[in-house]
């Protein structure tokens, strides 16, 4: 039996777990004041520039707003500010990466079943070039995770929903490094490359056939391999 290191959070991380808590569980809303630095620290029984360092970081993500002579106040959350969290959660912690992939999966199969229901023809050619770029990468034995990512937007772009495809890429974009990390991997196994096309060629085909059924089951097929692997990657990397 093998057991890992713990990993002890820095203190400020406990209190912005805290305070992105609370604005995720709507008890502190856009426009709210937060508590001054000293007074938050005594409620916490911590250090000043533990609170201190903790602001600074959710300011630096675009979560508050720090005015001078007036305090600290939730900000408006925009899509900038949604890649901003996620990428903070990813520097910080191993679960917050699958969660995103939960997420992933959440919106991706239902936007694969749209994008059967709205495919245009445009959409169709578009989706045509990206799996014949994917096809090309796999003949060469290149990695392709540009590949990949541009023909998942292609799938956002034919479902016609543009808070839908603004979600996906802040996603995308947050889990890029990883996604690398999971096709090299897979790149080392004979034979994996040419099954991860197929599986694209199998999602491609479902839309193409406009069958939403169908274009759940092989999204979810893809993302659930990719997943699995990607879980060994960072086992082995001890993320």
């Amino acid at each position: 039996m093998e057991f890992k290191p713990i990993k002890p959070k820095k203190i400020y991380e406990e209190i912005v777990d805290q305070l992105k808590g609370m604005i995720t569980r709507g008890e502190l809303s856009p426009g709210d004041k937060l508590l001054p630095e000293r007074e938050l620290a005594d409620q916490l029984q911590v250090g000043r520039s533990a609170v201190r360092e903790a602001y600074r970081a959710l300011e630096a993500i675009g979560i508050i707003e720090i005015r001078a002579g007036e305090g600290t106040f939730v900000r408006e959350l925009n899509t900038k500010s949604m890649t901003d969290i996620m990428s903070f959660a990813v520097i910080t912690g191993k679960g917050a990466i699958l969660e995103l992939l939960e997420l992933r999966k959440i919106i991706e199969i239902e936007a694969a079943a749209l994008a059967a229901e709205r495919l245009t023809k445009d959409n169709l050619i578009n989706l045509k070039k990206c799996l014949d770029k994917m096809k090309e990468d796999v003949n060469k034995g290149v990695v392709g995770e540009v590949s990949d990512l541009i023909f998942h937007h292609a799938i956002t772009e034919a479902a016609h929903n543009s808070l839908l495809t603004r979600v996906i890429s802040s996603v995308s974009d947050t889990m890029k490094t990883e996604m690398k990390k999971v096709r090299e991997r897979m790149y080392e196994t004979p034979g994996r490359p040419e099954i991860l096309y197929k599986q694209h060629e199998e999602i491609y085909q479902a839309i193409v056939n406009r069958d939403p059924a169908e274009a759940r089951k092989a999204m979810l097929n893809h993302l659930v391999s990719t997943e699995q692997v990607l879980i060994q990657v960072m086992n082995k990397d001890k993320i």
